[in-house]
């Protein structure tokens, strides 16, 4: 797969939320206008104005509710438009109540109010107004249970009493109760402002934490004010409060995708202190009015003693705040550490973890991009590991710069990366895999020397329902699937990815138990003397004939073997009963047996820090001798690093000789040849196809180039993959000695095998019976490296 070139631009603001605010401006100007100009005539013009804001407010909230992807914060938004409406719902009573003459506050515009504030703190369940500790809610609850009280006693005692004996009971009660409604609200909303776990932006939750005061004020104008402040409470209050929703819809609007900075500051600790100021006056004046001298000496001294005991309350409690900070901010540290890779700055795999887990239940489209540089562990053999850690910062540096201010950049580990975009779109994900690409492939520098890089890129879309870890599994996959595919490229996570890597995983463990239960055997493929026709050698070739599945290819199993590290023990099995078979031969066939077994080793097994003892000890426990013994290896094998470059230079001067398989399909060069001990080189069976006809002179030149350099450099040359009489001709003529393939013979059971060792011309019988249930129609490919 490959990725798009084009690269989406920058989302688009909505415009839609501004509308709603201008007509409120516009509607609040126009009542201002008629306050100066219009009072007192024409009140159903005057009632207008809050009806148009609050159905502004209205629009513009639940507009921000669809523009949200948090669910929590388009939940929180709805329910706000719901407030509104009621706010409209009031704004009609009310306009009712002037049409009709009625000057005091009906019950059905009361109700109306408090249904707005009550949906309005409703809306706080969907974001967090505190810690979820019990501790933190009680504190929560004993705030609002203060204001509450000193609410009810204020309200009730003072402004109650301080309002018109012809005002109705039910009215003066109802102003009372939205009141305190509003004195409640200015807690939650403040207090949701400064929350740290809040969603929502903490700047227009400040704008709605106003609207209880405005309400406040307009009932208390209502409730002890002369007439005229009653019109201008009446007329302003409304629009007021439904242009400080419109407003700060807007401004949730602008922000409404990007995470919000917490405010410092609260209305909800002046309000505790407010409440026990306004409690203790008031026990104070009763005392007054209503007891003697003495007893309000006494009143008033346990009120004093009281707020002694408060003011040092305050004291120790600012104490405790500096302590508390000092532990917040030791917290804080200790989380950035613990989510932060200490070398890049990046966040680690428990960071990434982490934002990926709060984007998902947010419900936010997100993609995760492993990125995986190839072959550093070259480089990082080659370097040093300060050196390597130096690129990895340069190259950490490079994908910060590199990113958009909405992507999580994360370092894995080693020499692993992530990407996290805010994305569900695959042609998005794919365009930015590609530019990471870009960006890891520049020119970098480790002292003064300049390496280039590149990397395999893995994409998974996060599908609906799906976890972080799960996501995180996919994009592994699919990084998987884009080394497999020949690195330096990216591959976009599918489901049968999955289904493919579950089967492997069964492969592989059906393959552990055949190593140790006796389902695999060697078979053994000729190679022969292209002068004499003698055999010269065979090279081991394993198969696995399964209970049930039946005959598995080396095709299926030999990279699951790779992948799951089985590779090791599938090695020395096969070493050892290759071994031990020649062993066999020699003992049975005498001058007639081969001298010598090839056996495939993979670079894992080079890897392991035993693997030299343990060929010597199956050539002492076999009584073979090291010459006896030819190790096959790839090109990429060699060039893997300096341990398994000490692998193979320990192993050479044990005796054992070293062939170097499938030659020119690698990185074959002259310094390789110079730097390994080779005794054998391998021609690839692609340079033979089609070697007879003469028609592709590219495979010519390089079959003639390597029988010369093998002869320069005094080597051994197998010609792999011989298929006719033709081919084998061409060979012999441009000098090649030895060679393999199914014109001589196919891989052949032990048994078949050393009987052929015994015939002068063995491969002179290309029909030769082989038995059932071993040969392939197609060439079968040897155990790889």
């Amino acid at each position: 797969m490959r990725g798009s070139d084009d690269t989406p631009g920058p989302p688009r603001r909505d415009r839609a939320p501004a509308v709603p605010l201008i007509m409120g401006l516009a509607a609040l100007a126009a009542v201002l206008a008629w306050l100066t100009w219009g009072y007192p005539h024409n009140v159903l013009l005057g009632n207008a104005g809050g009806t148009v804001i609050a159905a502004c407010g209205t629009i513009a909230c639940y507009r921000v509710s669809r523009l949200a992807v948090d669910r929590p914060v388009a939940a929180f938004w709805r329910l706000w438009a719901g407030s509104a409406a009621a706010l409209l719902v009031s704004t009609l009573g009310a306009a009712v109540a002037a049409i009709r003459g009625d000057a005091d506050m009906p019950p059905y515009e009361a109700a109306s109010n408090v249904v707005s504030l009550v949906l309005a703190m409703i809306a706080f369940r969907h974001v967090p107004i505190t810690s979820r500790t019990r501790l933190d809610w009680a504190r929560l609850l004993l705030d609002g249970a203060a204001v509450i009280v000193a609410g009810t006693v204020f309200f009730g005692y003072v402004v109650l009493r301080a309002v018109s004996g012809s005002t109705p009971i039910a009215t003066r009660a109802a102003a009372g109760v939205v009141g305190i409604c509003c004195l409640l609200g200015l807690v939650i909303f403040s207090r949701a402002a400064m929350s740290p776990a809040g969603r929502v932006d903490p700047f227009a939750l400040g704008i709605l934490a106003f609207e209880p005061v405005v309400g406040l004020a307009t009932v208390l104008a209502f409730l002890v004010g002369n007439d005229l402040s009653v019109v201008v409470a009446s007329y302003l209050g409304y629009p007021l409060v439904g242009l400080g929703m419109t407003l700060a819809a807007f401004r949730q609007s602008r922000v409404v995708n990007v995470p919000p900075r917490h405010l410092r500051w609260s209305f909800a600790d002046p309000l505790q202190f407010l409440s026990v100021a306004v409690t203790a006056v008031l026990v104070i004046i009763v005392s007054a009015r209503d007891l003697d001298l003495r007893g309000r000496a006494v009143i008033v001294g346990a009120v004093l003693i009281a707020a002694i005991i408060v003011v040092r309350q305050l004291l120790s409690l600012r104490e405790n705040n500096r302590a508390l900070r000092g532990i917040r901010r030791q917290q804080h540290e200790l989380e950035r550490l613990a989510l932060t890779d200490n070398l890049t700055g990046l966040a680690n795999r428990t960071g990434f973890l982490v934002e990926l887990t709060e984007r998902l239940e947010a419900g936010q489209p997100s993609t995760a991009i492993f990125i995986d540089i190839d072959d550093f562990k070259m480089v990082n053999d080659t370097l040093g590991p300060a050196a390597a850690d130096q690129l990895l910062r340069q190259v950490a540096e490079r994908l910060h710069d590199s990113a958009g201010a909405d992507e999580c950049l994360a370092r894995l580990g080693g020499d692993e990366f992530a990407v996290l975009l805010p994305t569900g779109r695959p042609a998005v994900a794919e365009a930015a895999a590609t530019r990471l690409q870009g960006t890891i492939g520049r020119p970098v520098h480790a002292g003064e020397q300049q390496f280039l890089l590149h990397a395999s890129v893995g994409i998974a879309v996060a599908e609906t329902g799906e976890t972080a870890d799960e996501v995180l599994r996919n994009a592994d996959i699919a990084l998987y699937a884009a080394k497999e595919s020949g690195k330096a490229s990216w591959v976009r996570f599918e489901p049968r990815m999955r289904h493919d890597m579950t089967a492997h995983a069964r492969l592989a463990g059906e393959l552990h138990d055949a190593i140790l239960g006796g389902q695999l055997r060697l078979l053994y493929q000729p190679v022969y003397d292209l002068v004499t026709g003698r055999m010269h050698g065979c090279e081991a070739l394993v198969r696995w004939q399964h209970p049930d599945r039946g005959f598995v290819s080396p095709a299926d199993f030999i990279p699951v073997a790779e992948r799951s590290g089985l590779i090791v023990p599938l090695g020395a099995w096969v070493l050892r009963e290759a071994c031990g078979q020649l062993a066999e031969w020699r003992a049975t066939l005498g001058a007639d047996a081969v001298e010598a077994v090839n056996v495939n080793v993979a670079v894992r097994q080079l890897r392991e820090i035993g693997f030299v003892d343990e060929v010597a000890a199956v050539l002492s426990d076999t009584g073979l001798q090291p010459r006896n013994l030819i190790i096959e290896v790839t090109e990429s094998s060699v060039a893997d690093g300096p341990q398994v470059t000490e692998a193979l230079e320990a192993l050479h001067e044990m005796g054992v000789r070293l062939a170097l398989d499938d030659f020119g399909t690698g990185q074959s060069s002259l310094s390789l040849l110079r730097a390994f001990p080779v005794d054998v080189l391998k021609l690839d069976k692609s340079f033979v196809d089609g070697i007879a006809d003469g028609a592709d002179r590219g495979r010519l030149a390089v079959a003639a180039a390597v029988a010369q350099l093998v002869e320069y450099l005094q080597l051994k040359a197998v010609a792999e993959g011989i298929e006719s009489e033709a081919q084998l001709s061409r060979l012999r003529d441009m000098g090649y000695r030895y060679g393999q393939g199914y014109f001589m013979a196919k891989p052949l059971p032990p048994a078949e095998c050393g009987a052929r060792m015994a015939q002068p011309m063995g491969y002179a019988q290309p029909n030769a019976p082989v038995s059932a249930g071993v040969s392939s129609p197609h060439p079968t490919p040897p155990l790889p490296s």
